[in-house]
Formats: structure tokens, sequence, C-alpha cells
């Protein structure tokens, strides 16, 4: 299932069934079919979002671990992994610009 985010003060962000529900578990939102992000819900979301990915970024060994998780990859011939922050911007970007614009965000209406 693919999550299609739409709001009238942006274009729409389409996110696999995966990654869109981490990103919604991340801002306290519950996976469905349907669902809203107000934008009184916004400020807190952006903020949930950002200290997920700072919480990332800041693990220990992390730099150490990425690179040779990449570097198994490439080895492997498979896709390289993808970051929390490589995944959530465009819902974050999204939301900054939605907060901005005074529109909610919706998904599958």
């Amino acid at each position: 299932m693919l999550y299609e985010f739409k709001s009238r003060a942006t274009g729409s962000v389409v996110m696999t069934q995966k990654v869109a529900e981490r990103l919604l578990a991340v801002i306290g939102k519950l996976p469905g079919e349907t669902g809203i992000i107000t934008v009184a819900q916004m400020p807190q979301a952006i903020a949930a979002l950002q200290a997920a990915v700072a919480a990332e970024r800041a693990a220990p060994g992390r730099d150490e671990q990425t690179e040779q998780a990449e570097e198994q990859a490439r080895e492997q011939g498979r896709p390289i992994p993808v970051s929390l922050e490589q995944r959530a911007w465009p819902l974050i970007d999204m939301l900054k610009a939605a907060l901005a614009g005074g529109k909610d965000i919706t998904w599958g209406v």
C-alpha cells in the first residue's frame, strides 16, 4: 500500500506503507487508510520528526555503522540503506509549507 499525503498548500508526497507508518508513529498518528494532520498538530509533528532525526544522527558509532552497511550493500549488489533523515525530510518540508499556508495534511482522501 502507498500513502499519499496531500495538502492544499503543497504538492503531494507519496511513501511506501512501511516508511509512512514509521513516520506516522514518530508523530503520534495511527496508521490507516485515511487520516489528517491538522495545522494545530504540525509544530509538534515537525519537532518530533526533527528530534527522531537528531537522535539517529547522534547514535553512538552511527557513522561507522553507516559506512559499514553501505560498503556491505555495495559489495553484495544491494541498494544502499536510506536514513531516517532522508525518508523524513519530504514530510518535514511538507509540514512546514502546510503550516505556513494554514492548510491541513490528509492522506487516503
